[in-house]
C-alpha cells in the first residue's frame, strides 16, 4: 500500500496508510524475434537484470524461418507489463511484441510426467486409479513399466495443476513441462494490426514483410 503523510496536531506529520493496492495480473506475451543465435540470451539477461519474474519462456521456429517465437508468461502489474514492453522493444532482435491480457487466445502447455503406480498389494496396485484418471482428464499413457507410468498431458496450466494435485498421493516420479504457448483467436482486426504496427521496434531490422500480416495477430 502507499504511504501518505497529513499534517497532524501541533504541526507534526501523522503517516496514514492508504487503500491503494496494486493489481497483480498474469501477463501472456507473444514476441517475434529474428531467428539468430544469442537472442534467447539477451532476452533473458534482460529480464534477469531488472527484476522481473519470468513464469514461463518458451521459443520455438515459426512458419517463417527468418523469425522465431517466444512465449513469455509474466506475473505483475501494469506498470511492471509496460517495463517489460518497453524493454523488450529496445533488443534490436525483436520484431514484435502483443500482450493477450486484453484479447481473446487459446493457450496450451504440455508436461510428461511419471507417475508411480505401486502399493501395498504389489508393484501395479493403483494402475487401474491412474489410468482412470488420465482418461477423465484426456491425458494420454506413452510408456508402461511394472511399477509407474509415464502420461503425456496438454492444456491450460489450471487444467494441469488440477490433474497433478490428483496424482500427487500416488507418487511423481520425475516431471517435465514445455511451458505456455499461446495464440489468438480468428483473424487480427484492423485495429489490432494497427497497433501491432506501432509497437514495433524502430531498432529492428526485419525482413520484408508487413509485421500485422504475422502471427500472433
Amino acid at each position: 500500500m502507499d504511504e501518505l503523510y497529513h499534517c497532524g496536531l501541533n504541526g507534526y506529520p501523522m503517516l496514514i496508510m492508504s487503500n491503494v493496492e496494486k493489481s497483480i495480473y498474469r501477463h501472456v506475451i507473444a514476441a517475434l524475434v529474428t531467428n539468430e543465435p544469442g537472442v534467447l540470451a539477451q532476452v533473458a539477461s534482460m529480464f534477469a537484470a531488472r527484476g522481473f519474474n519470468i513464469d514461463s519462456l518458451v521459443v520455438g521456429r515459426t512458419e517463417n524461418p527468418e523469425l522465431s517465437r517466444m512465449t513469455i508468461v509474466v506475473n505483475g502489474d501494469d506498470a511492471t507489463l509496460e517495463q517489460v514492453r518497453k524493454q523488450l522493444q529496445k533488443l534490436i532482435a525483436v520484431v514484435r511484441i502483443v500482450d493477450y491480457l486484453d484479447a481473446a487466445f487459446v493457450e496450451r502447455d504440455l508436461m510428461l510426467v511419471q507417475v508411480s503406480s505401486a502399493g501395498e498389494n504389489g508393484p501395479a496396485t493403483h494402475r487401474t486409479q491412474i489410468l482412470e484418471l488420465a482418461n477423465i482428464f484426456r491425458a494420454q499413457i506413452v510408456d508402461v513399466s511394472t511399477d509407474q507410468l509415464m502420461i503425456k498431458m496438454s492444456g491450460t496450466e489450471e487444467k494441469i495443476e488440477g490433474f497433478i494435485d490428483m496424482i500427487k498421493p500416488f507418487g511423481i516420479i520425475e516431471m517435465a513441462r514445455t511451458g505456455v504457448i499461446a495464440m489468438s483467436r480468428g483473424n487480427a482486426t484492423i485495429a489490432r494490426k494497427a497497433k501491432a504496427q506501432s509497437t514495433v521496434s524502430p531498432q529492428a531490422m526485419p525482413p520484408a514483410i508487413d509485421p500485422g500480416d504475422l502471427p500472433p495477430g
